[in-house]
């Protein structure tokens, strides 16, 4: 079943100009950070930190066909208190490309990042991925529970009838800057009202070709190449301590998969919905999912 929402692209009507952004936004964008890389499965992955090593850790995951991009104007809102480490993963942003991909992989490069980011070194970290990201948050707590505090899945899709159809296209490359940003979409599609969230992301995606083109820095061959566990089976064998956050308005929250996944969660589990957010919950609600973040960690604390 597909439930994407056919729309125009949200930052078509632009063209190619900045839109206004408010201060918050800015100022953690200017927040100081540290990029690095780090090796996993014999992968180079890009990744970037935040706060003071020695800190309790907080590592970060973004979904597909997206970027470390995705966490950098939220991370420093944890920083005071965490040391925030997110990546890459291969297939997207400044990482390698892998012949094959896996959850396997992604949970090699979240350990790896983590290590390297130095989000372990007070103990297990917190463990927080949003729709793909949460794949690798629920496999390490299913087989690798001692190395993780607990972990927070943001409106992460399961197989079944319900689950989004993901598309699988070729490469494109655009004569300039302007016309890129102009076909950049939400997938799955959804309204856009923060569109200096969008056009951020669109811009730290964007590679120049030796042409003097532009393209997306991401595989679109992922999902055609992309090995993924029953989910449901993950879920069921999860022996950390987890919490769900869904967008109310997601694809994810309107169909009988949430149904599903209330009754699948371990006893305990907390499941909270953001107001007014679909699927891409960090473009449609940064700070309301930023306060659900910090009430979720306040309770493991």
């Amino acid at each position: 079943m597909n439930l994407t929402v056919r729309s125009e692209p949200p930052l078509a009507a632009l063209g190619g100009a900045v839109p206004p952004a408010p201060a918050w936004f800015t100022e953690a964008l200017a927040a100081p950070c540290e990029d690095f890389f780090a090796d996993a499965d014999g992968a180079r992955i890009a990744c970037r930190a935040w706060g003071e090593r020695g800190k309790p850790g907080l590592v970060l995951v973004h979904g597909n066909a997206a970027h470390l991009g995705w966490w950098s104007f939220l991370a420093p809102f944890f920083a005071a208190e965490y040391r925030v480490v997110t990546w890459s993963l291969t297939g997207m942003g400044g990482s390698d490309w892998r012949e094959r991909y896996s959850v396997d992989h992604y949970t090699a490069e979240l350990w790896a990042a983590a290590e390297a980011g130095g989000a372990c070194d007070a103990g297990p970290p917190v463990l927080a991925g949003h729709s793909l990201g949460g794949q690798p948050v629920l496999y390490s707590a299913a087989h690798h529970p001692e190395r993780m505090r607990a972990g927070i899945i943001i409106d992460c899709g399961f197989p079944g009838p319900e689950a989004p159809v993901m598309p699988v296209a070729k490469s494109r490359s655009y004569p300039d800057v302007a016309t890129a940003l102009a076909k950049f979409r939400l997938s799955p599609e959804q309204p856009c009202e923060n569109l200096y969230i969008a056009d951020f992301l669109a811009r730290e995606c964007l590679r120049q070709l030796d042409d003097g083109t532009w393209t997306y820095g991401f595989d679109r061959g992922v999902w055609a190449r992309l090995t993924l566990p029953n989910l449901w089976e993950v879920l069921a064998e999860c022996k950390a301590p987890l919490a769900v956050l869904n967008g109310e308005r997601s694809v994810m929250n309107r169909t009988a998969m949430a149904a599903r996944l209330r009754a699948a969660v371990p006893p305990g589990t907390p499941i909270a919905l953001i107001p007014e957010a679909y699927h891409h919950v960090l473009i449609d609600q940064p700070l309301a999912l930023v306060a659900a973040l910090r009430t979720q960690l306040a309770v493991w604390a």
